[in-house]
């Protein structure tokens, strides 16, 4: 490690990536102690998640000025600066998208959403086809976060399901869509971490790539998944009998997953995939049905409402076997529309400002001018007026041009050199923070810089859909008090954002001081299965902090910057990829959870219960997904996307 003065106040400060008696593997286990203290506060002493993530930040801070050498008032930079990123982009999302979704519970669409689904067939396989899967990916979609859990576990409760099982199916089907939930964020956020490591100045290119290559690994998945719910339900026997449902399912929402990921991008990956895994399954059931309508063995001819019956083992019954359910109010089809056409709504609003990144208006490369629709036709582009080498549309509504002054405020893009981590030379921002080798080719500034994209982050996009979806309900009648909805929402959501700041300071803090490239070099080690320890580790990160946007934090610049150390010359895109994707698969046993599916059944205390029924799946879901990226990585790298 080296510091400088500069201009005898400022320190510049070079990386060390073996601090710790010059020795990488010390140095990597020292580096990471900020996670170990998260796994065992968190997981071990089951404190509050805000309090852990706040140790593992002051660790992980008192680390980087003590041992790794970054200066002082770097450090404090550093660690505000990912509280910011972790309030904007990625809480405004959270905040936005789970106001949508108690929108439309507080004006009855939800409610609605939910008796026609539930209506559709009397199958206990089928409605877990429907419910947990195809319904709980959209909510993964729009909310993320825990909500489809703890949603589609206490609807399948109140249908009659043995509660344990129907948390054990929720947290199982909430795998494949978990990647490209909450608009995509956990992508979105991966793209931003990532982006800088492969120097790319503009995070856009790398966070479609890393899109594509998601979507080229869950789709497989996407089909294995349904068979595997009903597997665990009812067994393979009663699986095979209405194996066209399943496959109907999970191919529908594969081939749009697929499709979406790789050529629209993350925001609507789960939300449309959803929508059409919903509709195809709706469609079928009105042409086919299975031979024997399933039911649970000793189930009562009664109503059906929230109570325990004697487990997942079936018998076939006639659909007059089965009484009213408390889902029974029936609703006229244009009712059923207006509640489908609120998220119908939020789609097109998502889709018109991000119009600039579809593959017809984005240009050939992305954002190249001659190809790209240009503004003001172009709707993104508008909203990124001023963004700092942004040739569409390169000066901003408010303040001066990027080159002209970076720093100065502009509107709607405001993207800036954070306090602390930079100085001014010749009148321009210069890093104080510089990597060296290995970890790059020689010595590099490493610009931690902040994008306060006011209009067009995803999470306003949102906030424009509820607010037209509000008007529109109040069009209909419904009286819904949108600050009332709002201001609920946020005290929802108070600790869940703070512990989401704090969890982004962490990585920022490991990623700038040069912690994360210990831990990078050291594992760089395991040479040719690292693309297997790669979704290993994705896993870990879930596991630990409940969240595929957190785990991709804490892991995935660690993930692309071993790929750049191996000598195999594995693409950081596949690595970081799939530690999204085998994070998916260790959602299912986070503490957070299965806390959360416990509760949504009335069943708090069952999680060591539950944990046990599902590790098993967990583990095996997992190695599959390093086994793949094995694949991926020497059979045929030819399928990973250059950003």
């Amino acid at each position: 490690m080296s510091i400088e003065g500069t201009k005898g106040i400022l320190l510049t400060f070079h990386q060390a990536y073996q601090p710790v008696l010059d020795s990488i593997l010390i140095s990597a286990l020292v580096a990471g102690l900020p996670l170990y203290v998260l796994f065992v506060l968190l997981a071990i002493l089951r404190l509050p998640a805000w309090m852990c993530a706040l140790a593992a930040m002051l660790t992980a801070a008192l680390l980087a000025w003590i041992v790794w050498g970054m200066p002082f008032g770097v450090t404090v930079g550093t660690a505000t600066e990912g509280m910011a990123f972790g309030l904007w982009p990625i809480s405004w999302i959270v905040l936005n998208a789970v106001f949508f979704h108690n929108l439309t519970v507080a004006s009855g669409d939800f409610d609605v959403i939910k008796r026609a689904l539930t209506r559709l067939t009397t199958d206990r396989r089928l409605q877990a086809l429907l419910i947990a899967f195809s319904f709980g990916a959209l909510l993964e979609g729009i909310a993320g976060f825990g909500a489809p859990v703890a949603i589609t576990a206490s609807i399948l409760a109140a249908l009659g399901f043995e509660p344990i099982t129907a948390a054990v199916l929720a947290l199982l089907a909430n795998t494949a869509p978990v990647a490209f939930g909450s608009i995509g964020i956990p992508v979105v956020t991966l793209g931003a971490l990532v982006a800088p490591i492969l120097g790319h100045k503009d995070a856009t290119s790398t966070t479609l790539a890393l899109s594509a290559m998601v979507g080229r690994q869950l789709p497989l998945f996407s089909i294995i998944i349904p068979a595997y719910l009903i597997v665990v339900l009812a067994g393979w026997r009663r699986m095979r009998e209405i194996l066209p449902a399943v496959l109907v399912t999970g191919i529908s929402f594969a081939v749009v997953q697929f499709l979406v990921s790789n050529f629209v991008g993350p925001e609507l990956t789960d939300i449309l995939a959803a929508l059409v895994s919903m509709g195809c399954l709706a469609l079928l059931l009105r042409f086919w049905r299975p031979a024997e309508v399933w039911h649970f063995a000793h189930e009562a001819a009664a109503p059906v409402a929230p109570r325990r019956v004697s487990g997942a083992t079936g018998l076939p019954v006639t659909a007059d076997a089965v009484g009213a359910s408390t889902f029974d109010a029936v609703d006229p089809p244009g009712r059923i529309l207006r509640a489908f056409s609120m998220y119908i709504l939020l789609v097109v609003v998502i889709l018109v400002g991000q119009m600039g990144n579809l593959p017809f208006f984005a240009g050939h490369p992305v954002g190249d001018v001659k190809t790209a629709l240009a503004a003001p036709a172009n709707i993104t582009a508008d909203l990124k007026c001023g963004t700092p080498a942004f040739k569409l549309c390169p000066l901003p509504w408010i303040g001066p041009a990027p080159a002209t002054d970076r720093q100065a405020f502009k509107f709607p893009d405001w993207n800036f050199y954070w306090p602390g981590t930079y100085e001014i030379v010749k009148g321009k921002p210069v890093s104080l923070i510089f990597r060296e080798k290995p970890i790059a080719s020689k010595s590099t500034e490493y610009p931690l810089t902040f994008d306060w994209n006011f209009l067009a982050a995803a999470g306003s996009l949102v906030l424009y859909a509820g607010l037209l979806a509000f008007l529109l309900m109040r069009v209909f009648g419904s009286r819904v008090n949108f600050l009332a909805v709002y201001g609920r929402t946020l005290r929802q959501l108070a600790l869940p954002i703070a512990t989401i700041a704090l969890i982004l300071a962490i990585a920022q803090l490991m990623n700038y001081s040069g912690m994360t490239s210990s831990l990078a070099i050291a594992l760089s080690k395991t040479g040719f299965i690292f693309p297997f320890v790669a979704a290993f580790l994705g896993w870990l990160g879930v596991f630990l902090t409940g969240s595929d946007t957190s785990s991709n934090t804490l892991f995935g610049p660690l993930q692309a910057q071993t790929a750049l150390q191996l000598p195999q010359h594995v693409s950081p895109i596949l690595t970081a990829a799939t530690n999204s994707s085998g994070g998916v698969m260790g959602k299912m046993i986070s503490p957070q959870n299965l806390s959360v599916g416990a509760a949504g059944v009335n069943k708090v205390g069952a999680e060591g219960e539950i944990f046990r029924r599902v590790i098993g799946y967990s583990l095996i879901l997992t190695s599959a997904v390093g086994v793949l990226a094995m694949i991926e990585a020497y059979v045929i790298p030819g399928i990973i996307p250059s950003p």
